[in-house]
């Protein structure tokens, strides 16, 4: 490939405010020598060892969750809190004012990908025990996010399966008051939707736990729903410590609540 050749697959492979790894940008059919070369001469700038970005506008973090989308071949995505947020339901920022960026893959996050200096932290979660990877890849739970015109979008989850990605975190990293007060506030979610979730949801607790604090909360969609068509397992959950059993959908829940 000559170089102005080179130049041209360099820019349009590589967006401004995105980053590839050597490895990808050689599978783009840029040659090492070329990828060396554009590092030496300031084209390209290292923002971790073996990752690049151009250095006219260093990465963002959106820009990196676009990057590692198109690079990895197991589905991820942004899911949970951070999902929430982008429908406008929820926060995702710890108490030091940086976002933490949820992410939910069946494969573990690449090394890098906390390397990159941006103005935000990625955690990962695992979905092997809560989605089979075919939903994972299924667009009628996803949402495509536009966060710069003309560049990759970033994929992330639906409110119904985000929410679901909120209680798998519970109690551990969220609260049961904190779940609770999410769902108060989402009066439209889709039976459509949560019927397909429910079906392929390989987690009971999670299942348990949302038609617990769904019956509590009586939204509306509710009564749309029919428990026992879903599997929900057998025996008791302890899902809170020192709880008190709910009887009807076999978990342990806060007293208080």
């Amino acid at each position: 490939m000559l170089n102005h050749e080179a130049a041209r697959t360099l820019k349009q492979k590589l967006p401004l405010s995105m980053v590839a790894t050597k490895r990808w940008l050689q599978e783009q059919g840029l040659s090492l020598h070329y990828i060396d070369n554009s590092v030496r001469r300031g084209a390209l700038a290292v923002a971790a060892p073996g990752v690049y970005y151009r250095e006219e506008a260093p990465p963002t973090w959106l820009g990196v969750v676009a990057s590692l989308q198109r690079m990895v071949r197991s589905p991820v995505h942004m899911g949970g809190l951070s999902a929430l947020a982008l429908h406008g339901v929820s926060h995702y920022v710890n108490r030091s004012g940086k976002p933490i960026v949820d992410l939910y893959s069946p494969d573990k996050l690449p090394a890098w990908i906390n390397k990159v200096d941006v103005d935000a932290s990625f955690e990962w979660h695992g979905t092997k025990r809560l989605w089979p990877e075919s939903l994972m890849r299924d667009q009628r739970v996803l949402r495509p996010y536009e966060w710069s015109k003309g560049l990759p979008e970033v994929t992330y989850s639906c409110v119904e399966k985000a929410y679901l990605e909120v209680l798998n975190e519970v109690p551990k990293h969220i609260s049961f008051e904190h779940a609770d007060a999410l769902l108060q506030g989402l009066h439209n979610l889709s039976p459509r939707k949560l019927d397909t979730l429910l079906t392929y949801c390989l987690n009971v607790k999670v299942k348990r736990l949302f038609f617990w604090l769904a019956e509590r909360n009586q939204q509306p969609w509710f009564k749309h729903l029919v428990p026992t068509d879903y599997d929900l397992g057998s025996g008791k959950r302890a899902i809170a410590v020192n709880g008190r059993l709910e009887s009807k959908w076999q978990i342990t829940v806060p007293k208080e609540m």
